[in-house]
């Protein structure tokens, strides 16, 4: 989560092209001496995600070693290592392909939410590692088709959410605005960059998940067997309200850097809570369908 965090500060500070075109060297040096501040910024985050990657990789071979072939915790463990090693990739191709500094070309745009979803996708995977090698139980999703249906429906939610913020966020780099009124008036603009025009789908994605959230805080509050399950269930509207709080204060700000990184901070936070939400209501057995099962077998004994 620092290594992503740290990214966006990369792009909001205009430090992509610290670097120049050139990777796994740093303007064609191992460590280059150069002092500005955009070189040493680029770097750190090389150097970090470089020691995430390691950490990854070490999670497998751990969880690898500690359970046995076919286990849910190897299966989760590998794909964060796969999550991981493309997600290196998509950062060399940034650099590589100029996706930096004041570019704004509408395939810069298309990495950078793939970029995100596969982030998303890595920190999924990390915390289902963490619930099956700490024995959680497997997931019943025959016995809860409604569920895993919501559920599915609402990573694909977030998942656009995530991008739609990520390339708002790179619109907001590239296009500042002078005021919350300004700004609207170009959103609505035809005459302006594709990256602006796509700001405004952001806060639509959010407005979507928020009742979204909503609704299945409501429906497990009713249908989880588990007081866990409808905790989880509470928190994660919870952290989603406090969220869509930091997204409006950072429309009237203008986003300023720090509060762009809280903002992708609490995202992740939300999408953290929402996989733990998914793990635990989709490993409870269906109640009620084990109570129908009951009755048939009791009928027909009679």
């Amino acid at each position: 989560m620092a290594v992503v965090v740290w990214g966006a500060y990369v792009r909001a500070s205009g430090s992509g092209a610290g670097c120049g075109d050139h990777w796994p060297l740093c303007n064609g040096e191992l460590v280059p001496l150069a002092s500005q501040a955009g070189t040493l910024i680029e770097l750190a985050h090389r150097a970090t995600s470089g020691l995430a990657l390691l950490l990854v990789v070490g999670l497998f071979i751990g969880v690898s070693r500690a359970f046995s072939a076919g286990h849910l915790a190897r299966k989760s463990a590998g794909l964060a290592m796969f999550s991981i090693i493309v997600e290196s990739a998509l950062g060399a191709l940034i650099v590589l392909a100029n996706f930096t500094g004041n570019n704004t070309s509408t395939m810069r745009a298309l990495v950078v939410a793939l970029h995100l979803v596969n982030t998303l996708i890595l920190l999924g995977a990390i915390v289902l590692t963490t619930w099956w090698a700490g024995g959680g139980k497997s997931w019943q999703w025959r016995q809860h088709p409604a569920q895993t249906a919501l559920f599915a429906g609402g990573a694909i939610g977030f998942a656009l959410l995530g991008s739609s913020g990520a390339v708002a966020a790179l619109g907001d780099t590239l296009f500042p605005a002078t005021s919350v009124a300004q700004g609207l008036q170009v959103d609505l603009s035809l005459a302006v960059s594709l990256l602006i025009r796509l700001r405004v789908l952001h806060p639509l994605f959010a407005v979507f998940m928020g009742v979204f959230a909503c609704a299945m805080a409501l429906f497990l509050a009713r249908r989880a067997g588990s007081r866990r399950t409808r905790n989880l269930a509470w928190i994660h509207l919870g952290l989603f309200c406090v969220q869509c709080g930091l997204g409006l204060l950072n429309i009237a700000l203008l986003a300023p850097i720090p509060l762009q990184l809280a903002h992708l901070l609490l995202a992740d936070c939300v999408w953290i809570a929402y996989i733990w939400l998914v793990a635990s209501a989709l490993a409870e057995p269906n109640t009620a369908l084990i109570l129908d099962v009951t009755r048939v077998q009791t009928v027909r004994a009679t």
